[in-house]
């Protein structure tokens, strides 16, 4: 749990812009802040903040000098892997103690759904500007 509560001393900003990260890849600060509704101004706090603590690293952009492109250091994934593994122990056991029998089959027959769902292909490029 010692993962979990590092990422627990994240803002819940700095978590949202690790989770964007870790789940669409690579994306400039512009992109970010576009994805979360906020100013640039502020975007660049965040990840400023980010990658004081290891936690972000920035690359030169694939195709325009003028841009930096930001992504999960190996210390972020693993951060951000742990604090899922966490969850999802936590989810495992309330299912387990908390729910009976017909409703561990109910939640059975809508994973596949869910699935689908999860991957589903997005509309356009998730990360707005950066080819991968």
């Amino acid at each position: 749990m010692r993962a979990a509560s590092a990422e627990a001393e994240l803002t819940p900003s700095q978590q949202s812009v690790m989770g964007r990260l870790g789940h669409e890849g690579p994306a400039t600060t512009a992109a970010l802040a576009r994805r979360e509704l906020v100013r640039p101004q502020s975007m660049r706090a965040t990840l400023a903040a980010l990658e004081e603590r290891g936690l972000v690293v920035r690359a030169p952009h694939p195709t325009d000098g003028r841009q930096v492109v930001f992504s999960l250091s190996a210390s972020g994934a693993a951060l951000l892997g742990s604090g899922r593994a966490a969850r999802r122990g936590w989810l495992a056991e309330a299912i387990e103690a908390r729910l009976t029998p017909d409703e561990h089959r109910a939640l059975a027959g809508v994973l596949p759904l869910l699935r689908r769902l999860a991957q589903s292909p997005q509309h356009g490029n998730p990360t707005g500007d950066v080819p991968q």
